[in-house]
């Protein structure tokens, strides 16, 4: 005979939100996602300010019947080997159901500044490690990657030929990754070279590597585009 309390415990899972397993959707990256993120528990800050924030609220809210959870763990001035080192506490244990990476313009900041971490690109071997591993030990974890961008204003404007040569490379390295890897790919440099024809680079990426507010919004559109279409999010 069946338990009475097992069925009930089985129409509650299947009728009360609460009681359904949420999907996770992690972040990961630089300060471009980290965007000043908080450390705590507290709901009105967790996800920072950067296009993390805007994802989360537009699917939270359009979609509240799926119990989506979201995790942002990006941290300001990574390059893709800091990513790496972290991994393990800041991906992984968090068993996510999809994983969305956009990193690489540190790497090529220290590269262009002479600074000794940038002695070596380790851009796409450390790249290929998150992947691998992360395929290794969560095989039906999602994987989203996210073109690496810049505009010709502030710093890579100083030496723009270097600049779009290394982030053009980047670019291809990340595209072919996502390849190998059957990840979706969210191109974004195209997207902000035609919002230039809109307004000056400047107003997207202030620096010419950091998004404004606006910036951050093109990009939440981008993903959230990409994704959607995807059907990843129906998986």
């Amino acid at each position: 005979m069946i338990n009475i309390l097992v069925i009930k415990e089985m129409k509650d899972s299947m009728t009360n939100p609460a009681t359904k397993k949420s999907k996770v959707i992690l972040f990961q990256g630089d300060s471009i996602t980290d965007g000043n993120r908080g450390r705590d528990e507290d709901p009105n800050h967790i996800l920072g300010h950067s296009y993390a924030y805007i994802i989360g609220g537009k699917l939270g809210n359009e979609r509240a019947e799926e119990n989506l959870v979201f995790y942002n763990r990006g941290v300001s001035g990574d390059r893709i080997s800091d990513l790496y080192a972290r991994w393990n506490e800041d991906a992984i244990s968090l068993q996510p159901d999809i994983i969305s990476i956009l990193i690489g313009v540190n790497d090529i900041w220290r590269m262009m500044k002479g600074e000794p971490s940038g002695v070596t690109d380790r851009f796409e071997r450390a790249y290929r490690h998150v992947l691998e591993e992360t395929r290794e030990v969560l095989p039906h974890t999602k994987l989203v990657l996210c073109e690496p961008f810049i505009l010709n204003t502030g710093a890579p404007a100083e030496q723009w030929a270097e600049w779009e040569a290394k982030i053009t490379h980047y670019q291809g390295v990340v595209k072919q990754l996502s390849e190998q890897f059957d990840t979706v790919y969210v191109p974004l440099q195209d997207a902000f070279n035609a919002a230039v024809e809109r307004a000056e680079a400047a107003y997207w990426l202030w620096d010419g590597v950091h998004p404004t507010t606006a910036g951050h919004d093109l990009i939440a559109g981008e993903w959230l585009k990409v994704v959607l279409e995807s059907g990843l999010l129906n998986n």
